[in-house]
């Protein structure tokens, strides 16, 4: 009970940020959903051109930390640059590059991105570390908003393969409050992660098989 109420404080003000982020967002995001259903991947892949030096070639052989975009859910990618462009989400190696970038440039990117062959994390199975991710990912109920192969719906992102690093650090800062989405629920989820969980986590997602590549 004791760590509950030290962390409340923290709680509350992700509730409200959480809040006037939705409110900020909206205009935003409608404006961009307006225009979803006809991205063009061809003006994509060449807005996307300079994001292969971190992201890699069609957004499936990223740099160490960086993440993989390629076959990510489009709508998730979409509202991440919205994010990152008005500023509500502070990504300093994204600085700068979607400054100019309109709505329908960020949506080309998203569906360009979304249609590409996805990352194949290197083969590195460790099986006792894969089980235990296994079964921490099914009792925190990861695949109830990520589906049950991991590949994310909408504006819920695809974990499936994604790089190992990536996503321990990506865990890490939503259990430190270091980074939310439009709402509270993975701060939540993460809350009291230990490391050695998120490290399983990661590892079981990065290494879990995926139909969808050949």
């Amino acid at each position: 009970m004791t760590g509950s109420v030290d962390r409340a404080p923290q709680s509350l003000r992700r509730v409200f940020a959480s809040v006037a982020l939705g409110a900020t967002l909206a205009a935003g995001v409608a404006s961009a959903q307006q225009v979803w259903r006809v991205g063009d991947p061809a003006r994509g892949a060449s807005l996307a051109a300079g994001c292969a030096g971190c992201h890699g070639e069609h957004g499936a052989a990223p740099l160490p930390g960086m993440p993989a975009l390629a076959s990510q859910q489009p709508e998730f990618l979409m509202l991440q640059l919205v994010l990152m462009r008005e500023g509500l989400r502070d990504v300093p190696a994204m600085a700068g590059t979607l400054k100019g970038l309109n709505d329908r440039d960020l949506v080309d990117i998203a569906t360009y991105y979304g249609a590409a062959r996805p990352f194949r994390s290197p083969p590195a199975r460790d099986p006792a570390l894969y089980a235990r991710g296994e079964t921490l990912s099914g009792a925190m109920g990861c695949n109830s908003c990520h589906m049950g192969d991991y590949s994310g719906q909408r504006q819920v992102p695809r974990l499936v393969n994604q790089r190992e690093d990536y996503l321990a650090a990506a865990l890490r800062a939503y259990r430190d409050d270091r980074r939310s989405g439009t709402d509270t629920s993975m701060n939540a989820v993460m809350y009291k992660a230990v490391d050695a969980d998120i490290a399983a986590i990661a590892h079981y997602l990065a290494q879990r098989p995926n139909d969808q590549i050949r």
